[in-house]
């Protein structure tokens, strides 16, 4: 894993004229052509590979159509689109909010034309420019030897855990910044900040990506670090990873965290726009969105069948870790309006 470029590792998915897996170093025409088609490229921000490469698998049995993939941190992928300018290499781009609403802000999306019916959510863009896939939300996680195992907030500034605590940095990846939010949202913005400078004194330093800190967590380099409940999930099943999720308390006992759906648009300057929205329709179709729940470790975004997964609190699903805790979901036009000034204000609270 490159640090300076973390997660930004192009999979080739197979296509029907060659049915071996290949890497490349880099996306763009001719890479897993199609007849007919140059392959889709598909940036996400981490976290969905697993379960994405087996619907691109899917997707370009049905289609001919074969599916490139990056991953990488979501400002950090959004980032990369943008600097591409009038040579896009992107035509779909899936990534957290707020960051999703910045590339639509940016210009960088065009609608999609996707059938949004049965999904409830605040964050289907206008015209569908973007539409939620999978369900989500910020946790935390710990190495089984910590001890104590943190449970609060508080207890994440307890000296046991200085230089082995770590957290993805907002502005940078869509975690790091969905902790800022939540933190504001908790304790009002004057008080997060003074949280997160306290908090500074055991931060091991900056991380562009949530999901590098995972094996740090699982190995025991780190004893805690924030993350998200699908990613973590697939991480114990797809990996083995051996990490405990929690939500961090208040000093009432009251648990809360922060909606953050996948989020995917078509790219405003994708050369095969219509391949492009067959792409996120089929994500969004019924049969795919059954594989949510077991295949991604996710919530499915069409209500029937996000209500069809139970509500077990001891069950190992996204649902489960969610049943006694409060999801907030903020109003995420208004979070994009002060984006830029709050990470601003976040960065000279921590001394950057």
């Amino acid at each position: 894993m490159n640090l300076r470029h973390p997660l930004l590792v192009l999979l080739v998915a197979l296509s029907m004229l060659a049915p071996a897996c290949g890497a490349g170093d880099t996306p763009g025409p001719g890479a897993g052509d199609s007849p007919g088609n140059r392959a889709l490229t598909v940036y996400s921000a981490d976290g969905l590979g697993v379960w994405l490469r087996s619907q691109f698998d899917a997707f370009t049995t049905a289609t001919g159509v074969a599916v490139n993939l990056v991953e990488g941190g979501s400002g950090e992928i959004v980032e990369r689109a943008r600097n591409e300018g009038s040579d896009p290499q992107a035509d779909l781009l899936i990534v957290l909010p707020p960051f999703i609403q910045k590339a639509a802000q940016s210009g960088l999306l065009q609608p999609g034309d996707a059938d949004t019916t049965g999904i409830t959510s605040p964050l289907v863009g206008p015209a569908g420019i973007y539409v939620p896939i999978v369900n989500n939300a910020l946790c935390f996680i710990a190495n089984p030897g910590a001890d104590p195992q943190p449970a609060s907030w508080d207890d994440l500034l307890k000296p046991e855990f200085k230089g082995r605590l770590q957290y993805s940095t907002p502005g940078e990846a869509g975690d790091g910044t969905a902790m800022l939010l939540l933190l504001q949202h908790l304790k009002g913005k004057p008080a997060a900040l003074d949280f997160l400078a306290k908090l500074q004194t055991n931060n091991v330093g900056p991380a562009p990506s949530t999901g590098m800190l995972q094996p740090k967590v699982s190995s025991g380099q780190l004893l805690v670090a924030n993350g998200d409940v699908q990613m973590n999930l697939a991480s114990i099943k797809n990996d083995g990873s051996r990490f405990n999720i929690f939500f961090p308390a208040m000093p009432d006992g009251s648990r809360t965290t922060i909606s953050l759906p996948y989020v995917a648009g078509v790219m405003a300057r994708t050369p095969q726009p219509d391949e492009a929205k067959k792409l996120l329709a089929f994500l969004l179709s019924k049969d795919v969105q059954n594989t949510v729940s077991a295949g991604a470790q996710g919530i499915p975004v069409l209500k029937a069948l996000a209500a069809d997964v139970p509500g077990d609190p001891d069950a190992m699903t996204a649902a489960g870790l969610l049943d006694d805790v409060r999801v907030w979901v903020p109003e995420w036009t208004s979070v994009l309006a002060d984006i830029d000034y709050d990470i601003n204000a976040y960065q000279r609270a921590i001394g950057n």
